[in-house]
């Protein structure tokens, strides 16, 4: 297995990951409205902000961004649309992108100002490695959600993407 296709792995899984919790998320929003739940859309918009501004750093064109953290996150149905377009891109640019580039490294500016270097396919380690991270907060934050945040695993997601992993 090449890096190239785990990484395409790692972010179709991804992208399943997000829309399992932002579909728990929408339910739940439905029935409560709490300073936990506040809290998980922030937690959530930040790792989103993340993606997007690791998604500049992998094509170098600038971003907006002067914090990776916003006090009021967008409402649940802006976030959830831009989180889902932004892991459609994700799966988009590894579909074309050539073994080579993966490797190569790029300079970059963090939000504080810090000069940083990392390879493409470090970054989107990152990536992947962060948002996992964060949707694990977002199921403590929210336990009314954990059967969701439970099969949060790529071992889970294998098997659920191709059954006959089972057999």
């Amino acid at each position: 297995m090449t890096a190239q296709t785990l990484l395409s792995s790692l972010f179709q899984y991804k992208a399943s990951a997000d829309e399992e919790l932002l579909d728990a998320l929408t339910s739940l929003s439905r029935e409560t409205s709490s300073e936990n739940l506040h809290s998980a859309l922030r937690v959530l918009n930040h790792a989103h902000i993340v993606d997007r501004i690791f998604a500049s750093n992998l094509t170098r064109e600038p971003h907006s961004y002067k914090a990776s953290w916003t006090k009021q996150p967008p409402a649940l149905t802006d976030l959830a649309s831009a989180i889902r377009e932004t892991d459609r891109w994700y799966l988009g640019y590894l579909s074309q992108i050539a073994r080579e580039e993966l490797e190569e490294e790029i300079d970059f500016t963090f939000t504080d100002g810090g000069k940083g270097r990392m390879s493409r396919e470090e970054m989107l380690a990152h990536v992947i490695t962060h948002s996992g991270y964060h949707r694990g907060e977002v199921g403590r934050l929210l336990p009314e959600i954990e059967d969701t945040a439970m099969r949060d695993v790529f071992a889970g997601y294998l098997h659920r993407a191709d059954p006959q992993r089972r057999a």
